[in-house]
């Protein structure tokens, strides 16, 4: 795994239980929270919205979903 994928996975890992612990939450608040842009926190989103661990039912805020996760 190259240096930019590993990177990219912690900070999904880091964004997820962010917004376990802070939820529901915008996209900014994610955003300001690590130092970064909407659009990379969207793409981190879709990654976890792909692995259904986060959901958005109400437009523009962010939730973990019921699905169990051994975080490691």
């Amino acid at each position: 795994m190259n240096q930019t994928t590993s990177r990219m996975l912690t900070r999904v890992k880091a964004v997820y239980l962010f917004i376990r612990e802070n939820g529901p939450i915008s996209t900014s608040e994610i955003a300001e929270e690590f130092e970064t842009t909407d659009r990379t926190i969207q793409r981190d989103l879709k990654v976890l919205t792909h692995h259904n661990l986060v959901k958005s039912p109400n437009r523009g805020k962010w939730e973990i979903t019921d699905r169990k996760v051994k975080i490691s």
